[in-house]
C-alpha cells in the first residue's frame, strides 16, 4: 500500500505543475481527487512518505483551486 500511495503522489504532483499555469486549473480537480485516493492508501502503513506527499500536492492544489475561484 505504501508504494502505491507514493506512486499515486508522483503522478498527482507531475499533473500539478501544468495546472498551475492560468487556464489550466481544471486538472487541479482531478489531481486533488489523486491525492486523496493516496492520502487513502498512504494513512495505513507504518512509514508515512506517501501520506506525506500526498498531503502537499492536495494542499497545493486545493490552495490554488481557493485563489482561482476554483475553475482558472
Amino acid at each position: 500500500m505504501q508504494t502505491i500511495s507514493v506512486l499515486i503522489g508522483v503522478l498527482c504532483a507531475v499533473l500539478l505543475v501544468p495546472g498551475l499555469i492560468p487556464l489550466l486549473g481544471w486538472t487541479l480537480w482531478v489531481t486533488l481527487f489523486g491525492s486523496l485516493i493516496g492520502i487513502i492508501f498512504g494513512a495505513f502503513p507504518q512509514r508515512k512518505i506517501g501520506l506525506t506527499i500526498n498531503l502537499a500536492v492536495a494542499f497545493i492544489a486545493a490552495l490554488r483551486l481557493f485563489l482561482g475561484g476554483g475553475v482558472i
